[in-house]
Order: structure tokens, then C-alpha cells, then sequence
């Protein structure tokens, strides 16, 4: 009799873990996140890694599709045209979705999306090994000296690395030659060859190069520094250089905010676990990334400064089609 206690006990046990992972949602074909970057960049990266490990809560297969273009708008167009039926999703910056009505690169608001961050990306000063520069006050300097001159690869308008080089030479009066990629990953490598003598693209796609010796990475675009596994630490731009104040850039997946009420209550409950995910951890480690994952309501709290500093460097920039507080973001006090 006891061991049947103990054998029903056993069942109760497995039953009650079995049902904690009763999702709401159970999706009956596979689900497609477009990534509106190239392969092998910061978001395609995060991304499969993401997918991955929602994949295996679901129980159903996530496809990853490539549609760059656009400054990632392209892709994103495409995800918001799907029909909202949970099974089309997109991801990247939250500050570049936030901003593409801004741009009039798409007409969408980050209010049109529910957002599942996993990590905070950070630029890097990454220069290519033929330059004189070895510090960011070396690159200032230069820059200061010729006025346009210094050509810093991005993946464009819109992109990570073309914000992060427009709030960095704002904040200090200096200006530079913008040379624009289809994605992370090629501006870095066009860097590394040479074609240009600078790329602020992220850490999560520097990484690689920097590690191989083939970038020398200046500086972080934050105002902490980042240790970089296998690298070492690589300096905060605000220890040389004070007067700039970088915002944290969040990545993550993005799902149409009118998609069926059950998708979103499953996605809210994988996200609820996700700081605790170890291949989401090993990742951000390896790559210079911060695992912070965040949903809904503390999601979009979480984004919507980078996204204001982004949408009025691009008014202030000449570059906005649209005023931003007239979109719903207010002009920055500060």
C-alpha cells in the first residue's frame, strides 16, 4: 500500500510539472520570425538563440527568415502585414522599430508590437588595424582635425551602429563620413578590409574580429566597460570621454499586438522564466551582451529611452520625415 501511495504520489508530482508547461497556445505548424537583418548579425544572432529555446517550449518548430533591407524595415513591413493569426513574429532593436515611423522608412509605432527583450547591445569604437587611432580620444581628435573625413561603416539608417556613431558625434559637435551596409555583419568586415576606418556596429557582432586581433576596439559605447570573454576588458567611451551619454539598446523578439490574446499569454509565460535560461546567459557572455529579458509593459518602459534619444537625433539630424512628438515621443527634458 505504501509504495501505491508513494507511485500516485510520484504521478501527482509529474502531472503538476506537466501542467505548469499547459501553454494557453499550442501552435499546430511552425511559426516564422522574420529577422529584417542580414545573417550573422546582432539580431539574427540573438535571435536563433531565442527561437531555440522557445522552440522547445512550444513544441513546435520556429523558422528563421532573412529579409534584410531598408534599414530593417523591409522585413518588419512584412511581419506587420501577416495575417494576426500568432504565427508571423519579427525582432531587433526596439529602438529601431520604435523609430522607422520617424524615418518614414514604415508606419508603425512601438505601441503596434508586444515586445520580449533578451538583451541590452552595446556599440563599439571597432577601427581597423591600418589606423593611427588607439583611443576614442584619439578618434575625437581626428575627427575634430578633419571634419567629415573619418568614414564609419553601419548598417544603416535606423540601425544600431548608425545610431550610436550619430548620438556619439552630436554629443561632441564632430561630424564624419557615414558609409552604409545591407546588415551588422557586413559593415564589420567591410571595416576589416579596409574600406572604411571605422564601424560602430554592436559588440555582439564585432566580437569575433576583436578576439581574432583583426579590430581594434577602442572603446564601448556605454558608460560602463565590457569584458569581452576570451578578449579581455574593453573601456567605457565616458572615461575618456564625459560629455557622452549612451542609452541602453535592447534587443528582442516583436509580436503584432493584436495577435490572438491566447499567443501572447503563452509568450508572457516562457518570458517570465527567460533570466533564467542558460543558453541566453552563455551567449550574452561570450558575446559582450547583458542578459535582461523583459515583456509587455516593463518592456516597452524599458526601451522607450533609447527610442526618444533615437527618434531626436534623427529630427535634429535632418533625417526625420515625421516630428517625433507627434507620433507619441515627447522631446527628451534632458
Amino acid at each position: 500500500m505504501k509504495k501505491l501511495v508513494l507511485a500516485a504520489s510520484a504521478v501527482l508530482a509529474l502531472t503538476q510539472t506537466a501542467g505548469a508547461q499547459n501553454y494557453p497556445w499550442k501552435p499546430e505548424r511552425p511559426v516564422t520570425i522574420i529577422v529584417p537583418w542580414a545573417a550573422g548579425g546582432s539580431t539574427d544572432q540573438v535571435t536563433r538563440v531565442a527561437a531555440a529555446e522557445v522552440e522547445k517550449k512550444l513544441g513546435q518548430k520556429i523558422v528563421i527568415v532573412n529579409q534584410p533591407g531598408a534599414s530593417g524595415s523591409i522585413g518588419t513591413r512584412n511581419a506587420l502585414q501577416a495575417p494576426k493569426d500568432g504565427y508571423t513574429w519579427t525582432a531587433g532593436a526596439a529602438k529601431d522599430i520604435g523609430t522607422y515611423v520617424v524615418s518614414g522608412l514604415l508606419d508603425t509605432k512601438i505601441t503596434d508590437w508586444r515586445l520580449y527583450l533578451s538583451v541590452i547591445n552595446v556599440s563599439v569604437l571597432g577601427a581597423n588595424n591600418n589606423t593611427p587611432y588607439k583611443s576614442a580620444a584619439d578618434l575625437v581628435a581626428a575627427m575634430k582635425a578633419k571634419p567629415g573625413h573619418v568614414s564609419v561603416a553601419t548598417a544603416g539608417i535606423n540601425s544600431s551602429g548608425h545610431s550610436g556613431i550619430e548620438s556619439f558625434t552630436r554629443a561632441l559637435g564632430i561630424t564624419y563620413k557615414h558609409v552604409s551596409y545591407d546588415g551588422g555583419n557586413p559593415a564589420v568586415i567591410a571595416t576589416v578590409a579596409g574600406e572604411t576606418e571605422l564601424t560602430t556596429q554592436l559588440a555582439v557582432e564585432q566580437a569575433n574580429m576583436i578576439r581574432a586581433k583583426r579590430l581594434k576596439a577602442l572603446a564601448v559605447l556605454s558608460d560602463k566597460p565590457l569584458e569581452l570573454e576570451g578578449y579581455g576588458t574593453i573601456p567605457a567611451v565616458t572615461k575618456e570621454i564625459p560629455a557622452y551619454k549612451p542609452e541602453a539598446n535592447y534587443f528582442g523578439i516583436f509580436v503584432p499586438k493584436d495577435s490572438p490574446p491566447e499567443v501572447i499569454k503563452t509568450l508572457d509565460m516562457i518570458w517570465a522564466d527567460l533570466g533564467k535560461n542558460e543558453a541566453l546567459k552563455k551567449y550574452a557572455t561570450q558575446n559582450g551582451a547583458i542578459l535582461d529579458p523583459s515583456f509587455g509593459d516593463d518592456a516597452l518602459k524599458a526601451a522607450m529611452p533609447a527610442i526618444t534619444a533615437a527618434a531626436w537625433l534623427l529630427h535634429e539630424g535632418g533625417k526625420a520625415k515625421v516630428s517625433p512628438d507627434t507620433v507619441g515621443i515627447p522631446k527628451p527634458t534632458n
